[in-house]
């Protein structure tokens, strides 16, 4: 843990594929990823996938067009420091992360049959929970976030409650689409076959 208090106190350089305008490529660039407040992580990427999410609100001048920005919302990466008030991940953890938050408290997060806080609804916001960004490039200005993940950077940072822990030895390039593109498409095709999430599972 000792790594990740001192890291804590550090911004890092980060190597990330920056959005600068709607509809034009992705620029290559070195960003400065400022360390993790209370009950955030900053989280070394492994992978991240290509949602159509991403192109489509790539593509978007307005409304909901923030740039610069840094895409991405299939992720999956280790833990390399942790804010104050974090127990339950530590440096070092494989993380998924995920534009839906889970509070763990709320009616629907305790339910088995839904996975929409009604505590922490999902905005289009450009900022990281607590309404700022984590992200600016080398001349100070400042870089929007993503769905709350902002995968296409070497490294994230993301709220505690847009995380999920897993196994490491889940291979990265398959654990990121667990973030969005396999959980969607599953929960599609149970309601479309008329069977609960939990009856799915437990078939398996």
């Amino acid at each position: 843990m000792s790594l990740g208090r001192l890291d804590l106190q550090k911004s890092h350089y980060s190597c990330s594929a920056v959005a600068r305008k709607a509809g034009e490529p992705l620029v290559i660039e070195e960003i400065i990823v400022a360390p993790p407040k209370a009950r955030e992580l900053r989280v070394r990427v492994l992978c991240s996938a290509l949602c159509f999410s991403d192109i489509h609100f790539w593509r978007l001048k307005e409304p909901h067009g923030y740039y610069p920005r840094i895409f991405g919302h299939e992720t999956v990466g280790v833990v390399e420091s942790v804010g104050e008030g974090i127990e339950d991940v530590k440096v070092g953890d494989t993380v998924i992360a995920s534009f839906l938050a889970y509070c763990g408290e709320c009616p629907d997060c305790t339910s088995i049959k839904s996975n929409q806080c009604s505590k922490l609804r999902f905005e289009l916001s450009p900022y990281i929970r607590d309404g700022t960004s984590r992200f600016s490039d080398t001349k100070g200005e400042t870089i929007y976030h993503f769905g709350y993940t902002s995968g296409f950077s070497e490294y994230t940072v993301v709220d505690i409650t847009h995380v999920t822990k897993v196994d490491p030895a889940l291979p990265a390039s398959r654990a990121c689409l667990l973030g969005c593109g396999v959980s969607t498409d599953f929960k599609n095709k149970c309601i479309c076959a008329g069977i609960s999430m939990i009856e799915s599972i437990e078939s398996v």
